[in-house]
């Protein structure tokens, strides 16, 4: 698509497409090679996975924009049919913050505190299917909370903060937990390494969104406050 774009004398910017590519590398690191080998049987690669396919893939990809490219390059019925698809029920209700954090964080819980783990370990279906959805779950909570696409749901600003901020503080508390109370099969050191992982590593990625988050809100209050005073000279002459 960014080719198309380029043909059309319309090239598309060069750092969307580097984050869109280095995003699809940092998943398949999670997925295929010694890191996603060894993460079957340590925790703390287990845990550098996670951290790559759940949180920092999912941010690079959605700086990426890639339905914005999608709805640029291909033809009019087909832009038509993807609008479609983003403004169905489905789609509002996926992209909606407070679901789209349930999905994510939720999921971290669940995993960590059911025996899902240890099938995770014993199975590579299952390990696919989990990172899976650590993917597609991160990729909905970082695109609802910093859209960066057209997207079907986009909620007030102040909204978007609260979801994140507990959504972190949810991470945070799974975190020490894990400390605390290793999962089935863990050794206690291991989990403590791979806790102490999640929580810092975790929050550069945080950082991240909330830095995004912050830029978009202060562009949006700057336009409108532009506005304003665009507005006043007129209504003053009238």
């Amino acid at each position: 698509c960014a080719i198309i774009q380029w043909r059309r004398g319309r090239p598309w910017p060069w750092y969307r497409s580097a984050s869109w590519t280095v995003g699809i590398v940092t998943a398949a690191a999670g997925f295929v090679g010694p890191l996603a080998a060894a993460a079957h049987q340590d925790f703390v690669a287990h845990m550098w996975a996670h951290l790559l396919v759940g949180m920092a893939a999912p941010l690079l990809l959605v700086l990426g924009a890639p339905v914005t490219l999608a709805l640029r390059s291909i033809d009019v019925g087909s832009a038509r049919r993807l609008s479609h698809v983003l403004n169905s029920w489905p789609a509002r209700f996926l992209t909606a913050p407070v679901v789209a954090a349930v999905l994510n964080v939720g999921g971290m819980w669940v995993l960590y505190s059911t025996p899902l783990y240890d099938a995770m370990r014993a199975s590579f279906l299952v390990h696919l299917i989990v990172m899976t959805h650590f993917l597609l779950a991160g990729y909905l909570f970082t695109a609802a909370i910093i859209p960066i696409d057209p997207a079907p749901h986009r909620a007030g600003f102040p909204l978007r903060t609260a979801v994140v901020v507990l959504a972190l503080a949810a991470h945070g508390i799974l975190a020490k937990t894990l400390y605390a109370h290793p999962p089935v099969g863990v050794d206690g050191l291991d989990a403590q390494a791979g806790a102490m992982l999640m929580y810092y590593a975790g929050d550069v990625v945080d950082i991240a969104i909330i830095t995004i988050l912050c830029a978009q809100w202060y562009r949006r209050s700057g336009r409108k406050l532009r506005g304003r005073q665009g507005a006043a000279p007129l209504a003053a002459s009238a």
